[in-house]
C-alpha cells in the first residue's frame, strides 16, 4: 500500500532539529557509515539503487547514535545515577555500549522472548539485564516501574528529541555525500530514525522525497496519517521485530507530519525477498528490520526508471535460526515462486500427466492428499521466470482440464500446509471444525500455557505449531464446535491472549484437511 501525506507546509516542529542534528555527539561510538551503489537490485530494477550502510556500524545497527546521543547530553547527577532502558535488542545494545563508554551504570529489561545471541550482546558491554514478560510493552512497563523505583533515567527507544538528533545524522551524512538522489527510503518502527533523517533532508534539499517504510502488520505510522493523530495498534506482527511497535512517537509523529512525503506498506514475503537482495549485492545477512526500507524501494521502483534511489540498510543483527524461514519466502516475496492446489483424478498416470505439464520448470514442492475415491489434491510449488510464463503453465493447465487454485498468497499455505503431514478429518454427518490461526511469542512453557487457557470445553480436532527463528511461533488449530452459539468459542479463544483470524472458508484447508 502507497499512502501519499499531507504535508502541513511548515516546520513549525521540525525546526529545532536542525541545531540538535548539528550539534549531535554520536561519533565516539559510531562511524559515517558508506552509500554502497547495489549494481545487482540497479540492473534489475532499471533504477539506480544505493544502500546507506548502518549496519557496519559497531553494533551492526544504527541505534547506537540516538542512544549515545541521548546519554551523553544528561546531566552528571543522572549519569551519576545510571540509566534503564526497554529493548529487545538493537536498543538495548545502542544503550549498553553508550554506557560502558561514558561509564555509566546500565539496567536493560529485555522480554523473556529475546534470543540468547542478543542477551549476550548487551551483556558483553557490561550492561544488568532483567528479562520481564513476552514483548517489549511489557519489557517497557517494568522499565519505568524500575526507573521510578530507583530514580534511574530512561532511555526511550524512539520518542526523544535528543535520540530522534542522533539518528538525524544518517540524514546529513546522506546529503554530505553530494549525490542526486530523487528518494531516500527510511524504516519505520515508533519513527526516531524517520523524524531524524526526514527532518534534515526536508530542511535542506525539497527535491527529493523521504518515504517511511513498515511492515503491514505494524503499520502504526500509515494508520496515524489516515485517522491525523496517533493511533495504537491491537496487534503487532513479530517477524520484523525490530520495527514491532504499535503507537508511533509523539515528537516523531509530529516532525513526519511536516517533513515526510509518503508512507509504503510491506509484507513480510516482501521483506524477506529485500533480505534476499541485499545479500548478494553486500554479502551481508541483514536482519528483517534492516532490509524493510529495501522492500518498500522496490515498490516504488516498479513505477519510476532511471532515478537515484536509496535506502537505508539498518541493522544486521539476524537471528541464525530465522535464515530458514526468511530464504523460504523470499522466493514469494520476489514472486517467482507460485503455489497451486491442482486437483486430479484419482487413478494410476495422473501424476505423470501432471508433471508433464511443467516440464523442466523447477519444482519447488510437492505435496498429495488423496480426497476420496474419485480425486486427489496435489500442492506444488514452482518457480516462474516472469508472469508471462506462470499464464503460459496457467492456459497449459486449464487446456488439459485440470482444476487448480492459485495458492501464493495463502498464509494457511505458506506458513502451515507445507510443513504439515496430515489427514482429513473423518465424521459422518456435518463437519463441526472451525479452523484458526494465529501466533505468539516463543518462550519455555508457551504452548502449555496455551493449551491450559485453552481447557478442555472443546476437542482439538487439529493442531500444527511452527516456531519461526525462536521469538515467535505460528499456530493452526481446527475445534469441534457443537454450540449453536458460534460466538462463544470465539470469546473463549480471544481470552487465552493469543490473537486469532477465523479460516474456516479457507480454500488451501478445504482442499487438503477438510
Amino acid at each position: 500500500m502507497r499512502l501519499k501525506i499531507k504535508k502541513t507546509g511548515s516546520f513549525k516542529n521540525s525546526k529545532k532539529y536542525i541545531k540538535l542534528i548539528e550539534n549531535a555527539s554520536v561519533y565516539d561510538v559510531a562511524v559515517n557509515t558508506p552509500i554502497t551503489f547495489a549494481p545487482n537490485l540497479s540492473a534489475k530494477e532499471k533504477n539506480k539503487i544505493y544502500l546507506k550502510r548502518e549496519d557496519l556500524q559497531p553494533i551492526f545497527s544504527f541505534k547506537n547514535r540516538g542512544a549515545y546521543n541521548k546519554i551523553v547530553n544528561l546531566s552528571s547527577d543522572q549519569q551519576k545515577r545510571g540509566v534503564i532502558a526497554a529493548s529487545a535488542g538493537n536498543h538495548a545494545q545502542g544503550v549498553a555500549s553508550a554506557c560502558k563508554k561514558l561509564k555509566i551504570n546500565c539496567t536493560i529489561v529485555m522480554p523473556i522472548t529475546t534470543p540468547e545471541i542478543k542477551i549476550k550482546d548487551v551483556k558483553r558491554f557490561g550492561a544488568k539485564i532483567v528479562q520481564h514478560g513476552d514483548n517489549v510493552n511489557s519489557a517497557l512497563e517494568e522499565a519505568l516501574k524500575i526507573s521510578k523505583k530507583k530514580k534511574l533515567t530512561f532511555v526511550h527507544p524512539f520518542d526523544d528529541p535528543m535520540t530522534i538528533a542522533g539518528q538525524g545524522t544518517i540524514g546529513k551524512e546522506i546529503l554530505d555525500d553530494n549525490n542526486d538522489y530523487d528518494v531516500v527510503f527510511v524504516p519505520v518502527g515508533g519513527g526516531g530514525i524517520l523524524a531524524g533523517v526526514s527532518s534534515w533532508i526536508a530542511q535542506h534539499n525539497k527535491k527529493i522525497k523521504v518515504i517511511g517504510v513498515e511492515v503491514e502488520d505494524s503499520a502504526c505510522f500509515a494508520e496515524a496519517v489516515k485517522a491525523n493523530k496517533r493511533v495504537t495498534l491491537k496487534e503487532v506482527g513479530l517477524f520484523a521485530d525490530g520495527v514491532a511497535v504499535a503507537q508511533i512517537g509523539k515528537h516523531n509523529f509530529d516532525v513526519a507530519k511536516e517533513c515526510v512525503d509518503e508512507v509504503i506498506t510491506v509484507n513480510v514475503d516482501e521483506v524477506c525477498a529485500a533480505v534476499k537482495d541485499i545479500f548478494e549485492d553486500t554479502r551481508v545477512l541483514s536482519e528483517p528490520a534492516g532490509a524493510l526500507a529495501l522492500a518498500g524501494l522496490k515498490v516504488y521502483s516498479k513505477k519510476v526508471k532511471g532515478k537515484n534511489l536509496l535506502a537505508i540498510s539498518s541493522g544486521a543483527n539476524v537471528n541464525f535460526q530465522r535464515l530458514n524461514f526468511i530464504v523460504e519466502r523470499s522466493e514469494l516475496g520476489e514472486n517467482r515462486e507460485k503455489i497451486l492446489s491442482i486437483k486430479i483424478p484419482e487413478k494410476p498416470g495422473s501424476f505423470l500427466s501432471l508433471s508433464r505439464v511443467f516440464g523442466s520448470s523447477p519444482i519447488t514442492e510437492f505435496n498429495y492428499r488423496k480426497s476420496d475415491l474419485n480425486d486427489a489434491y496435489v500442492l506444488v510449488g514452482v518457480r516462474t521466470k516472469t508472469e508471462k510464463s506462470y499464464q503460459t503453465l496457467k492456459n497449459k493447465l486449464k487446456k488439459l482440464g485440470f482444476v487448480f487454485k492459485d495458492l501464493t498468497r495463502n498464509e494457511i499455505s505458506n506458513d502451515h500446509l507445507r510443513h504439515m503431514v496430515g489427514g482429513r478429518i473423518n465424521q459422518k454427518g456435518d463437519n463441526n471444525e472451525r479452523i484458526f490461526r494465529g501466533e505468539f511469542p516463543e518462550k519455555p512453557g508457551a504452548l502449555l500455557s496455551f493449551l491450559e487457557k485453552f481447557g478442555s470445553d472443546w476437542n482439538i480436532s487439529l493442531f500444527h505449531y511452527r516456531n519461526l527463528g525462536s521469538a515467535f511461533g505460528k499456530i493452526l488449530i481446527g475445534i469441534e464446535d457443537v454450540n449453536s452459539n458460534k460466538h462463544r468459542l470465539t470469546k473463549h479463544l480471544n481470552k487465552s491472549g493469543t490473537l486469532f483470524i477465523e479460516e474456516t472458508s479457507n480454500k488451501a484447508y478445504k482442499d487438503f484437511l477438510k
